[in-house]
């Protein structure tokens, strides 16, 4: 099996940390220039009050340190330590959303005063307002004590990162499960305190002075200007933009991403989340009068909750509220191995069991494959459903191994093949492909049936869940179905000098839209009013060009996925750089009935 390459990719072409560049005017600090900014707001000789509200996941004690030694004459009272109630109280709390599974649990609409107690919250006010000198007041839910602040931080990362410290042991928000098991501590978040935090955060946007990067050790944090933070959100809500993407390697991984991506050291990479808006981060980069910058990492969903209208457009805003609704993703299995047998819920069964407003509809675009890959596909016409669900329940209990060609289709796999995947349909990734995941945002209800009798990277069975996959198969998903509606649906809709237009899908039961362009010259497009996702899918390079100047050419290569906000309106593609005199192709996904045009 070899790797193809498009002509001019190089290894490392891929960019793994774009930015986003703020004009001349703002300010950023790091490591201790960043404890010395802090510091200096604290001092004068009046007495100054600094509330430090951080996301959940945020190393407190190395924060409580750095602020010792800067600021050794102010009082430091932790505010979780003062008046958030007991574990045993906010696990009580959100019991019922958490469940026994593994894996899923029920959407929170918890607020954070639900976890502080009022009298206690009360008592921290009368103690800064004894305080003779400088008092900080730090963790997630400074804000929240009664009193006057002179100064507002809000310490923020990403959520991959949160992941990135739980699996090393970190424990969840107040939670004592620094040993449990990594699904269970991602649930809990996923489910509640992600959800809190986001709703608390929204509403300290117009509050805050200032942004504590805390994605890396708080000794290396960052720090910007509230005034540079909004200005860089407010510049990606009206140009071209990636997100910062993140590699993870798991047991089916492959090679494709080393190999071509250049992106780390595992022994196989699994998952690139390319643009998940949810767990991906921005880079705001800014400069100095003397030519040297700081970059400053931020949550991509700020971006999100700031600007919804400018980026997602007013009607898809109307649909998703502050929600980025699709999701473009890396499934690797080059020289590895088959993806779990899997099925996603319908948006009855999301809305009804997790509370979720809508669910994880699916497409596999193969940015490329060997020459015997395979997807499978809907189930074969010949199958009996209580027959498949014996064989499905006996391999689960550690009997003979579920026989997936006996039962689901396979389908061959070529490079820029599309498989449409409404939600309810048996599928999944054979070995030797790279998968573009086109997809609703929802990204972790998946229905395992069959795992191959694999076991996880932790030596843990991966968890399998055959009643909610039973609940979910559409069995008309058969043979005639999936080779009818969900391969091989690409139709030419337009055309013009050195460029074609089509239609790949997504089926007519799922919300998003995809078209793929032809071209080896330029390319005009229009957002119309809705936010566009593309990839790169042929063609070492291309530029996307405002018509009327209204922001910097924006470069991409091959496989990068980017965003255009629905604000930018016309926009055009064009090969360029090592893609000069290319054929080149991008896939460009919408919500489909959201343009204003519809």
């Amino acid at each position: 099996m070899t790797t193809s390459l498009p002509a001019g990719v190089v290894p490392g072409l891929y960019d793994k940390t774009p930015t986003i560049d703020l004009p001349d005017g703002h300010e950023a600090w790091s490591g201790a220039a960043t404890w010395a900014r802090i510091a200096a707001e604290l001092s004068g000789r009046t007495r100054r009050v600094v509330a430090m509200d951080t996301y959940p996941g945020t190393d407190l004690v190395a924060l409580r340190a750095e602020l010792e030694s800067v600021a050794p004459d102010a009082v430091l009272i932790n505010v979780e330590d003062a008046a958030a109630k007991s574990s045993g109280e906010i696990d009580a709390l959100i019991a019922g959303n958490l469940t026994d599974d593994r894996v899923f649990g029920v959407l929170g609409h918890q607020v954070l005063s639900d976890f502080y107690d009022r009298d206690r919250l009360d008592t921290t006010a009368a103690r800064i307002e004894r305080a003779d000198g400088p008092v900080v007041v730090f963790g997630w839910g400074a804000t929240l004590v009664p009193t006057s602040f002179d100064t507002v931080v809000l310490a923020d990362l990403a959520r991959w990162e949160i992941q990135r410290r739980q699996r090393a042991g970190a424990p969840n928000w107040r939670a004592d499960n620094g040993d449990e098991d990594q699904l269970r501590k991602v649930k809990r978040g996923y489910f509640v305190e992600w959800r809190v935090a986001d709703r608390h955060k929204r509403d300290l946007f117009d509050r805050i002075d200032f942004v504590l990067d805390a994605n890396d050790s708080m000794r290396g944090a960052k720090l910007i200007e509230a005034r540079a933070f909004l200005a860089g959100l407010e510049i990606a809500s009206r140009r071209p933009f990636r997100v910062v993407p993140f590699f993870d390697p798991g047991v089916w991984g492959g090679q494709w991403m080393k190999d071509v991506l250049d992106v780390g050291d595992e022994s196989n990479y699994a998952w690139c989340f390319d643009c998940v808006p949810e767990e991906n981060s921005l880079l705001l980069r800014v400069g100095d009068p003397t030519g040297a910058s700081t970059t400053v990492e931020i949550p991509a969903l700020d971006l999100v909750f700031r600007h919804p209208r400018e980026l997602l457009g007013e009607k898809t805003h109307a649909r998703f509220g502050a929600e980025f609704p699709i999701r473009f993703d890396f499934l690797d299995t080059m020289a590895g191995g088959n993806l779990s047998l899997q099925v996603h819920p319908l948006t009855d069964y999301m809305q009804n069991t997790f509370g979720m407003p809508y669910t994880q509809d699916e497409s596999y675009y193969l940015l490329d494959a060997a020459d015997d890959a395979v997807v499978y596909l809907g189930v074969r016409d010949d199958v009996d459903p209580a027959a498949m669900e014996s064989a499905l329940r006996a391999a689960a209990a550690g009997g003979d191994p579920f026989d997936v060609p006996a039962y689901v289709n396979a389908f061959p796999a070529a490079k820029h093949d599309h498989f449409l995947i409404p939600a309810g349909t048996v599928h999944c990734s054979g070995a030797d492909s790279m998968v573009l995941e086109i997809s609703a945002t929802p990204y972790i209800f998946t229905f395992k049936m069959w795992d191959w009798g694999r076991v996880g990277l932790d030596g843990v069975p991966r968890p399998v869940h055959l009643d909610h996959a039973l609940a979910n198969i559409q069995w008309n998903r058969d043979t005639g179905f999936a080779r009818d509606e969900l391969v091989g649906q690409v139709e030419q809709v337009a055309s013009g000098d050195g460029w074609v237009e089509e239609r790949t899908g997504l089926h007519e039961l799922e919300f998003i839209e995809v078209r793929r362009h032809w071209f080896d010259t330029t390319v005009e497009h229009d957002t119309r009013g809705t936010v566009n996702v593309l990839n790169l899918v042929e063609g070492a390079e291309a530029v996307v060009e405002s018509p009327t100047g209204a922001f910097e050419p924006f470069v991409v290569h091959y496989a990068e996925t980017f965003i255009v906000p629905a604000s930018v309106g016309r926009y055009t593609i064009r090969p360029c750089g090592h893609g000069e005199g290319q054929r080149c192709g991008t896939v460009l996904a919408s919500v489909r009935g959201t343009s204003i045009d519809d």
